[in-house]
């Protein structure tokens, strides 16, 4: 039997809540879907319900002042996984969002298959991201390189790698789950989530996007001829 979750959507477009609920309650069934307009009362409802599994955040409804009320989200609600469900499609605002403590991005244009998926993952315990912004990630490299905040992997780094986790961070690199990742390489989850932890402490970065990002550019075959 599929484990029941407590979920909250909060989203100041009823019709847009009305489909995600749908998605949820085909997708999870037996779940509690509770709903909600504004930031201020999403933090309300977090305070009073500590077990949630899932928040599910809409980046443009009243009180939330863009990416800033995310943060607030994260500061009250440490624990509880929070997702961006938004019509924003830019590369820059989704990467922001995951810095700043989002375990994962949904576009509002997502079919629902790829809504159920995207939300499974994180349920899971996996973070993620649109597959066409990983993709965007990599048509852009030139520009990436320029910037601050994107720092691909030095060969130094990769080296420092032992070849199942990069075989593991490639398919990372991917858009492959822990579990899919188990499942193509034969080995345990569990092995699959020590390796993702040793990789993101060898190449100092924060989170899976991180990891995933700066690596979009690398040519596995040269790493694992070795």
């Amino acid at each position: 039997m599929e484990p029941a979750y407590k979920i909250l959507i909060a989203d100041d477009h009823p019709l847009f809540r009305e489909a995600i609920s749908s998605v949820i309650a085909s997708g999870f069934a037996g779940s509690e879907i509770i709903e909600t307009a504004d930031l201020d009362s999403a933090l309300e409802i977090t305070r009073e319900n500590d077990d949630l599994d899932l928040i599910l955040l809409d980046l443009n409804m009243p009180g939330m002042h863009g990416l800033t009320g995310l943060i607030t989200l994260r500061n009250e609600a440490p624990t509880i996984p929070v997702v961006i469900v938004s019509a924003e499609e830019d590369k820059q605002v989704v990467l922001q969002a995951i810095t700043y403590g989002a375990c994962g991005f949904i576009t509002k244009s997502s079919p629902r298959a790829q809504m159920t998926e995207a939300i499974q993952q994180i349920l899971n315990g996996n973070v993620y991201l649109p597959s066409d912004i990983i993709r965007t990630g990599k048509e852009s490299s030139s520009n990436r390189r320029s910037r601050h905040e994107d720092n691909p992997i030095s060969p130094e780094l990769l080296n420092s790698l032992t070849r199942r986790q990069l075989l593991v961070l490639e398919r990372m690199s991917k858009g492959e789950s822990n579990k899919q990742i188990a499942y193509n390489l034969n080995i345990a989850e569990t092995t699959v989530k020590a390796h993702v932890s040793a990789i993101l402490r060898k190449l100092g970065v924060h989170n899976r996007v991180q990891a995933i990002l700066s690596a979009s550019d690398v040519d596995f075959s040269q790493y694992l001829k070795r």
